[in-house]
């Protein structure tokens, strides 16, 4: 790779994005264990530097498990025999907003079910996604990854929001699931 003069302005236009948007942490690979515990760590060790709350961060920390194992367990860009799944990772803080950004590739047959998955989690009441919840850890079954589909339900239960997400087309077969989970302090203070 050469490091020349069109590659620093992309690399400093990143940056400066990056930085602007309060995003201090940005990953792209393989999501296994080592990797959620590190970032994990990473992150709740700059929160408490920051001195935010136990109640922010434990919701933080708990979000970012379950977008990390998602990755890991749902990519459809799979790196090695161990079927470890690729991604992009993201977090950052602005205006007293956590977010959690995530990318990975699914392949259009399971772009219907995730789709449905989201929507039906985010039109749903708090009272619905507690019931959800239940329902799913009495009656859920293992995915072939070894999900039990809880993941969403989770994030949308701890965060009190709804799912952001996009997808665009990467080839023929294949879609890019972007993911964004906000996690507003104040809002969970309450």
């Amino acid at each position: 790779m050469k490091l020349n003069v069109g590659f620093i302005k992309s690399v400093l236009n990143v940056y400066d994005e990056m930085s602007e948007n309060g995003i201090n942490i940005v990953y792209l690979g393989e999501f296994h264990h080592q990797i959620t515990k590190m970032f994990t760590s990473m992150a709740e060790e700059d929160m408490d530097r920051k001195d935010e709350e136990k109640s922010i961060i434990r919701k933080v920390y708990a979000v970012m498990v379950e977008t990390l194992q998602n990755m890991a367990k749902h990519s459809d860009e799979i790196t090695d025999k161990y079927n470890i799944g690729k991604g992009l990772f993201m977090i950052g803080k602005k205006d007293g907003t956590y977010y959690i950004i995530t990318s990975n590739k699914v392949t259009n047959e399971k772009k219907m079910d995730l789709e449905k998955a989201v929507e039906q989690v985010n039109g749903a009441t708090k009272e619905e996604l507690k019931e959800m919840y239940r329902r799913q850890i009495t009656e859920g079954t293992l995915s072939e990854k070894g999900g039990a589909g809880l993941g969403l339900i989770e994030i949308a239960r701890k965060t009190r929001n709804k799912l952001v997400y996009q997808f665009l087309p990467f080839d023929a077969d294949t879609q890019f699931f972007l993911l964004k989970v906000e996690i507003n302090a104040k809002k969970i203070a309450e």
